[in-house]
């Protein structure tokens, strides 16, 4: 016959049965003689503990404290050479670092064996600085010796000047230096600028036959025979030839041109044709005549 069924009633600590959500409950299953009518224990549950930390006592920082400075250690020096010219001591082996001194030619400069490119590290004041090392020399150059003072030329007495030749007269931007075809009586007493002048404007002008030219006991420059006067009525006429005169100051030495009023010089010429004040008539303010005043 069936064993009877009995109820075995199994402990389970309280806190195991809130950790399953459960709580202790009857279980009911067949007895055998094998089996033990003893209570079932369940293993409790591992309760792990944090541990606290532990403070750390920090001792606090004086502001007040005196500070060990350290100070960087000067390159080692190598070597000792020489400025063979004035030369430049940077900062930094760059001309875009800055220009710490000047060394004087010749002077002695203690040298490390850092190199980089174009540069040498040098040593001055127990400072790492930087010079062009294609201006160091391994010995000291010598002194440059003084220049030799010019014994000055014995006196030669002046010959008298001769007339100009015509490759001594200026001829260049294709100005012509031949003799004026009407006469070129007006070139006595004129110096060598005006002359060329003269023949400048004879063959460019041709139209032009009246000059005036050296005129003795005048304190200006006709009386030193650097000007010319080239004798024209006609307005037109007259305006091209005070230009051919400015335009080629240069080539012939021309200082100053005078016409119809107005003045001209070299010295002002950026300021162009300058007005002059009224001196009464048309021979004094030049409107017969275009002066050329030269060098």
């Amino acid at each position: 016959m069936p064993l009877p069924a009995r109820l075995v009633r199994v402990g389970v600590p309280v806190a195991a049965a809130a950790v399953l959500g459960t709580s202790a409950a009857a279980v009911a299953w067949p007895e055998t003689k094998a089996q033990s009518t003893s209570a079932i224990s369940m293993p409790a549950p591992e309760v792990r503990v944090k541990p606290e930390a532990v403070p750390v006592r920090v001792a606090p920082i004086s502001r007040s404290a005196d500070r060990v400075e350290l100070k960087e250690k000067p390159p080692k020096v190598e070597d000792q050479e020489y400025a063979s010219t004035l030369l430049n001591v940077w900062s930094e082996p760059t001309e875009k670092s800055k220009l710490v001194d000047v060394l004087d030619e010749r002077e002695k400069i203690a040298v490390s064996e850092d190199v980089q490119g174009a540069w040498a590290e040098v040593v001055v004041d127990k400072k790492s600085l930087w010079v062009h090392r294609a201006y160091l020399v391994e010995n000291k150059p010598e002194p440059p010796e003084p220049e030799p003072v010019p014994e000055p030329a014995p006196a030669e007495e002046s010959a008298p000047a001769a007339a100009p030749e015509e490759e001594e007269v200026a001829s260049s931007g294709g100005l012509s230096t031949a003799e004026c075809a009407s006469g070129s009586d007006v070139e006595s007493g004129l110096v060598p600028n005006a002359v060329a002048v003269h023949r400048a404007v004879c063959a460019a002008f041709p139209e032009v036959t009246t000059y005036g030219g050296v005129r003795p006991g005048d304190d200006d420059e006709h009386g030193t025979g650097q000007a010319l006067d080239i004798m024209i009525s006609d307005s037109g006429t007259g305006d091209a030839i005070a230009d051919f005169a400015r335009d080629n100051a240069d080539a012939l030495g021309v200082s100053e041109v005078i016409w119809a009023q107005q003045i001209w010089t070299v010295e002002r010429s950026s300021e162009g044709w300058r007005y002059m004040e009224d001196r009464g008539s048309d021979t004094a303010n030049h409107y017969d005549h275009v002066h050329v005043t030269v060098y």
